[in-house]
């Protein structure tokens, strides 16, 4: 053996997707790909996500849990929790105390939510004042084309479901900004400090109603459209929940479009993974589970978060029905037995920005799923850590399905970091570890993705359900 072969036999290296699979493989990913887009136009909110989820998974035979007095190995159901949740379950032939395979994502993403009193009017201009969610640069959301999803609850109950400005039809709103020639003192300021959270408020309306009798033209002419479009009246936004996100659609990214660009993709490209994922796996041995939540990017807090009841009552609730009983022994033996991919997105290495990654330690857009032992911030806190033997494990079952997988940190040890769900598991006494896809601007309005790397996802979920 020469050196170089030694050398080859001892090191490690990673791969580009695109270098190792063939193109029967190359036209799977592009099919997967092409209904990912769709997913993603249609699920820009978390109950839109919820909604879209159910229907597939109607579709391939999943039914209400409810429904259901007792379960047996084959049986596929879901359960939705505030219409911000869902889980979805595949009961397997093995005895559930043996544990269960678990992936887990979220679905809400970093977004502009609409204050509780939000319609304004300031020269002859009509605007809605926003709250900024989760952690976004602000200066990325002036200037762009914004849509309104949502619901609004009247005063006689009736809901009111809002999707403006997604269709071609549709009027889109914006968040103006200063012109550069005005802009010195702007452009002078921190980039955090650039554009105030108070200053992003969404241009909707600049047609006065002919009223003598009202001050307020441009208001009292977008209420008065509102009302005769929606039936809705000011004090209805008081019972609302409206978000402001991106109008682009879902689009491929260059000449060989390898790429997808879309808001959302964090956390949404894991979410749809894994639902292809538990959809297409045959007799599970190991009761496979997905579940999709909310709030992650805010903490997992609140009762459609992580930290919720919501994923310990359901677990409970099939066991009972398999096994006629779910005492708190059978439910400890069941979290401890069990095993979790907290499938959560990466930050890919940006050639552009190259000195906050550490790149012998970071993942890399189109180089397969990524694996990420521990998150958190600089000395690892609010960490998952995954012990050794798991790591093991899961690596060990990709490298067996023909996964291509890569490992990484986010960024720099001392740059700053992230957290998932995978904490908020992992502290139910289970083996968890995170993977998912690397993104390009994350927490953009634009997010972009390998198409190669969506791929090895959908397959590495299934690789861990069907082979753990």
């Amino acid at each position: 053996m020469t050196n170089k072969e030694l050398f080859d036999e001892l090191s490690y290296e990673r791969k580009n997707v695109y270098e190792v699979i063939n193109d029967s493989q190359k036209q799977e990913m592009f099919t997967l790909c092409d209904e990912y887009r769709i997913f993603l136009d249609e699920g820009k909110t978390e109950r839109e996500c919820v909604n879209k989820a159910l229907e597939m998974a109607k579709k391939h035979g999943f039914t209400d849990i409810a429904s259901k007095s007792q379960l047996k190995a084959g049986d596929k159901v879901y359960k939705v929790n505030r219409n911000k949740n869902i889980l979805l379950a595949v009961i397997g032939s093995d005895d559930i105390k043996n544990g269960i395979n678990l992936v887990g994502a979220h679905i809400d993403s970093p977004r502009l939510d609409l204050k509780q009193n939000p319609l304004y009017e300031s020269d002859d201009m009509a605007f809605l004042k926003t709250h900024y969610y989760g952690g976004l640069k602000k200066y990325q959301w002036t200037a762009i084309p914004l849509a309104i999803h949502g619901i609004i609850f009247t005063k006689e109950g009736k809901q009111v479901t809002l999707n403006v400005g997604e269709n071609d039809s549709d009027p889109v709103f914006c968040i103006t900004d200063l012109l550069p020639h005005l802009a010195k003192d702007q452009m002078a300021k921190k980039m955090t400090e650039g554009i105030e959270g108070e200053k992003l408020n969404v241009l909707i309306g600049g047609m006065p109603i002919k009223a003598d009798d009202v001050k307020e033209k441009v208001k009292f002419s977008v209420l008065k459209l509102l009302n005769e479009r929606y039936g809705i009246t000011e004090r209805d936004f008081q019972s609302a929940e409206i978000e402001i996100v991106p109008a682009f659609k879902a689009r491929n990214i260059g000449f060989d479009e390898s790429f997808i660009g879309a808001y959302g993709q964090d956390d949404r490209v894991c979410a749809f993974t894994t639902l292809k994922a538990i959809f297409d796996i045959k007799e599970p041995k190991k009761t496979a589970i997905a579940i999709l939540v909310d709030k992650e990017e805010i903490g997992s807090t609140g009762n459609t978060g992580m930290l919720s009841a919501f994923f310990g009552m359901t677990v409970a609730e099939i066991i009972e029905k398999i096994k006629g009983v779910c005492s708190m022994v059978d439910y400890n033996n069941v979290i401890e037995n069990s095993a979790c991919m907290s499938s959560d997105v990466s930050a890919a290495v940006d050639p552009n920005y190259e000195s906050v990654f550490e790149k012998k330690n970071s993942t890399f857009a189109g180089y397969g799923m990524a694996l990420v032992k521990y998150t958190g911030s600089r000395g690892k806190s609010s960490s998952s850590d995954a012990n050794a033997e798991f790591v093991y494990n899961i690596c060990k079952i990709m490298d067996d399905n023909d996964v291509i997988w890569q490992s990484g940190e986010l960024g720099k040890v001392d740059q700053g970091g992230g957290g998932t769900i995978a904490q908020y598991v992992a502290n139910l006494n289970m083996d968890v570890i995170d993977c998912g896809v690397p993104v390009l601007s994350m927490h953009s309005p634009f997010e972009v993705t390998a198409k190669s790397d969506i791929y090895m996802a959908y397959k590495s979920y299934m690789a861990f359900y069907n082979n753990r």
